[in-house]
């Protein structure tokens, strides 16, 4: 399945990977969680403005779509190195 990128939002594994570069930097992870995702309060002011402007709402699918899409990569890498096992030196 091929992937379309969008060229304005860019690669969402990209942002996924600089988000986790953050949090192998110390940043607290639901902070960065947080950042990535989309509040609900600008979620629903986004709504409404997308309610009534047909253009508005295209917009508001892809920016949620891909918000979330780099939110799970994210996790993933996050779930990936809670897994694995410390190497010991």
């Amino acid at each position: 399945m091929a992937v379309t990128v969008d060229a304005q939002l860019g690669e969402p594994q990209h942002e996924a990977a600089f988000f986790y570069g953050l949090f192998l930097r110390g940043q607290p992870l639901q902070r960065l969680r947080e950042d990535i995702d989309v509040p609900p309060q600008v979620l629903e002011r986004w709504k409404r403005e997308a309610s009534r402007d047909p253009w508005n709402q295209f917009s508001l699918d892809r920016i949620v779509s891909y918000r979330k899409h780099v939110l799970a990569i994210f996790d993933s890498l996050i779930f990936q190195e809670m897994a694995t096992p410390e190497r010991i030196q």
